[in-house]
C-alpha cells in the first residue's frame, strides 16, 4: 500500500490547457466555481509585489513553521491583517495546519492516522465510496474513478469515521476534505478535520453533521436569520413576506464553509480567515451577499429570490470587493447573544418538532443536494 502520509501534489497533475489553475476543468459560458476561478496560468511566477508578502509571510513562519507561534504572540493585529489580505497560495497549506491547531495534534499522535486507514473498518465504507465522485467532480484530482485523489479523499473520510464513530460520516464532509487535500497530504488533512470538527481553536463544528437533526446547522440558521432581519430590515421583511428562511439557501454555506458551489478563490479566502477567526467569517460573508445583492433580491418575488440566492453575481463574488464588506460587519456580540436566547428556547418544549427543509422540501439532513 502506497503510504498514507506521502506528499500528494495537484499540481503535477495540471498537464491540460483545459484547466484553469487551481486545476478544475475550463467550462464556456458558465457560472460555476470553474470558470469563475482565476484563470491564472499553472507556470505564473509571482511578481514582485507578491513575491514581497511571500518572504514577509516566510519571516512570520520561519522554518516549518518554528517561528509562528512567537509571532502571533506578539504581533496577533499584523497576523490577522494579513490573513485577511490573503495567504499566499504556495504557503497556504502549511498556514492553515498552524493556524487550525491541527499542527500539534498530529505531532502528539504519531502513526495514529496509519492505524486508522489500515487495519480499522469504518461502518461508512460504502456511503463513502458512493459518494466519492461527488466531490469536486470537475477538479483533475479527483476526476480519475479510483484514481489517487479519490483514493486519498476516501482513506481521510474513512479515518475521520473510525476516530470519532458518534459523527462518522456525513456527504457534506466530503469538501472539507476535498479542498484540503488539495494543499496537504492525508495525514495532515485528516488532522486539520479533526481540528475543525473537535474544536482544537475554535468553537467544535461536529454539530454541522451529526446525524441528529444536524444541530448546529439548525442553530446557526436561527442565528442568520436574526441578523439579516437585524442587519437588513427591508430585506428581512421580504424574505417574510415571501415565506423565505435561510433553510432553504444558506445550508451549504455553513455545512461546506463555501466549498460547495462558490468561486474557488473566494472559497480560499474565506477559508482563510475561517480557520483563524472562526465560524463568525461564514455569517458575515453570508450578510455581505445579501447587502451586495440587497437592491436587486427586495424587488424578487419567491422563485425568482430562491434562484437569486443560489446563483449571485460574478461581481459579488469576487474577493477583493465581497471580504472587506464582509469584515465592516460586526457580529461576534450579536451572535453571542443570539446563542444564549436560542438556547433557552431550546429548555422550552415544544408540541411538535418539524424537520427543517430545504427549498426543495426535503429535510436538511437528507444532503443529496451536494450532489
Amino acid at each position: 500500500m502506497k503510504s498514507t502520509t506521502a506528499e500528494v501534489d495537484p499540481g503535477s497533475y495540471l498537464l491540460s490547457r483545459t484547466v484553469d489553475g487551481f486545476g478544475f476543468a475550463k467550462q464556456e459560458q458558465s457560472n460555476s466555481t470553474e470558470t469563475l476561478s482565476k484563470n491564472r496560468p499553472v507556470d505564473d511566477h509571482p511578481n514582485d509585489r507578491e513575491q514581497k508578502t511571500i518572504r514577509k509571510w516566510r519571516k512570520m513562519i520561519g522554518v516549518g513553521g518554528s517561528d509562528w507561534k512567537h509571532y502571533v504572540r506578539r504581533k496577533p493585529h499584523v497576523v490577522k491583517r494579513r490573513i485577511r489580505k490573503g495567504i499566499p497560495d504556495c504557503l497556504r497549506g502549511l498556514v492553515w495546519q498552524l493556524i487550525s491547531g491541527s499542527r500539534d495534534l498530529l505531532l502528539m499522535n504519531p502513526g495514529v492516522y496509519e492505524q486508522l486507514v489500515i487495519y480499522e473498518t469504518s461502518a461508512s465504507e460504502l456511503e463513502i465510496i458512493r459518494d466519492i465522485s461527488r466531490t469536486f467532480p470537475s477538479h483533475v484530482f479527483y476526476q480519475q474513478r479510483h484514481g489517487l485523489g479519490q483514493r486519498s479523499l476516501y482513506n481521510v473520510l474513512k479515518a475521520y469515521s473510525v476516530y470519532d464513530r458518534d459523527v462518522g460520516y456525513v456527504q457534506g464532509m466530503g469538501f472539507l476534505a476535498g479542498l484540503l487535500l488539495l494543499y496537504m497530504s492525508e495525514e495532515d488533512a485528516f488532522w486539520l478535520l479533526v481540528a475543525l470538527l473537535k474544536g482544537a481553536i475554535h468553537a467544535p463544528m461536529e454539530g454541522l453533521y451529526q446525524q441528529a437533526g444536524l444541530p448546529l446547522v439548525q442553530e446557526y440558521l436561527s442565528q442568520f436569520e436574526q441578523l439579516v432581519k437585524e442587519y437588513l430590515p427591508m430585506l428581512g421583511e421580504h424574505f417574510i413576506q415571501e415565506m423565505v428562511n435561510p433553510s432553504m439557501y444558506a445550508s451549504q454555506w455553513f455545512i461546506t464553509v463555501f466549498s460547495y458551489s462558490f468561486p474557488f478563490p473566494l472559497a480560499l479566502r474565506i477559508w482563510d480567515v475561517f480557520l483563524y477567526e472562526g465560524v463568525k467569517v461564514v455569517f458575515q460573508v453570508g450578510l455581505a451577499l445579501l447587502r451586495f445583492c440587497h437592491d436587486d433580491l427586495i424587488k424578487l418575488p419567491f422563485e425568482k429570490l430562491l434562484h437569486a440566492l443560489k446563483n449571485f453575481p460574478a461581481e459579488a463574488m469576487n474577493p477583493d470587493k465581497l471580504l472587506p464588506l464582509a469584515f465592516s460587519i460586526k457580529v461576534s456580540k450579536r451572535l453571542e447573544e443570539f446563542k444564549r436566547e436560542y438556547e433557552k428556547r431550546k429548555e422550552r418544549p415544544l408540541p411538535h418538532s418539524l424537520p427543517l427543509l430545504s427549498s426543495s422540501g426535503i429535510p436538511i439532513h437528507n444532503l443529496a443536494g451536494l450532489e
